[in-house]
């Protein structure tokens, strides 16, 4: 009974002992990874008439995707389509004064070189040929400026994004570039990290990382993971923001980089908190 006794208590013993070899085992920090923390950013553009006017229509809401090229407002255009058309009845007139201008001059310079016609008359006739020819040219450079004015009287989305903010409503008069809606791009998307004086010579530009964010993917019960690679590292140190979160002792000076994310989804979002891992031993293609 007390060799039983033994037995059993020598097995928990080395029970414990295996759980607790795992656990530190576990625990235990790879020295090849790099792990560090950083907060997603994402390219937001601000979106404005080039012309002023009354807003007539908005056909996007905040929160709405837009695909590059769709149509996401546009102005009363009534007065920029009306100088464009203007424009336009104004180039046929002084085309026809052109072309007649021409045909005087065709018709009487040969006149001037035998003197038949007085030197006054002649440089007239220079004069007539060439106001005519330049007023033409004015009137077509004016219609494009006017013509550019009614295209700008629609704002069109410059990529792919989300609507973050609708600025104006409609009915507002609006100056020149002045804000409408914000968009925030789909791409690119990056991590803006910082990483220690000491672990700066061990990183370049396109190594590989693993970006996790602490939201817990419903399908795979882990945190969603996504690929990544170092797309800028500052060569200027800066002091440790009060926003950096490290595992070991902050140092005094950083580096930040940024990680940016190859394939982007809609759980992405900005400020959001991320863990980035980086193989400080993964092959180099161009080695």
């Amino acid at each position: 009974m007390k060799h039983k006794k033994i037995i059993i208590i020598i097995f928990v013993v080395i029970l414990i002992l295996i759980i607790t070899f795992v656990i530190i085992k576990m625990n235990r920090k790879n020295p090849d990874i790099l792990t560090i923390y950083g907060n997603i950013e994402i390219r937001q553009v601000d979106l404005g008439f080039r012309v002023e006017g009354r807003v007539k229509k908005l056909l996007k809401e905040e929160g709405d995707e837009v695909k590059k090229g769709e149509l996401l407002a546009v102005l009363d255009d009534i007065s920029y389509r009306a100088k464009y058309e203007k424009s336009l009845e104004d180039i046929k007139l002084y085309s026809a004064q052109n072309d007649n201008a021409q045909s005087v001059y065709k018709r009487n310079i040969a006149l001037c070189t035998d003197g038949t016609t007085s030197e006054q008359k002649c440089e007239e006739l220079i004069r007539n040929k060439e106001a005519s020819c330049a007023k033409l040219e004015s009137e077509k450079k004016q219609n494009r400026i006017y013509k550019d004015d009614w295209d700008n009287t629609k704002i069109y989305a410059p990529n792919d994004g989300i609507v973050t903010t609708r600025i104006v409503e409609e009915g507002a008069v609006v100056n020149l570039s002045s804000p409408v809606y914000t968009i925030s791009l789909n791409k690119p998307v990056w991590i803006r990290t910082y990483i220690s004086e000491k672990n700066l010579g061990n990183i370049k530009y396109n190594m590989k990382a693993l970006v996790y964010t602490d939201s817990i993917d419903p399908k795979t019960h882990k945190k969603r993971k996504y690929n990544g690679r170092i797309g800028y590292i500052s060569p200027v140190a800066e002091f440790t923001p009060k926003t950096v979160q490290t595992e070991e002792l902050r140092t005094d000076l950083v580096y930040r980089i940024r990680v940016y994310v190859d394939e982007v989804d809609k759980y992405l979002r900005q400020g959001m908190p991320t863990t980035i891992e980086i193989n400080l031993k993964q092959e180099d293609k161009n080695d």
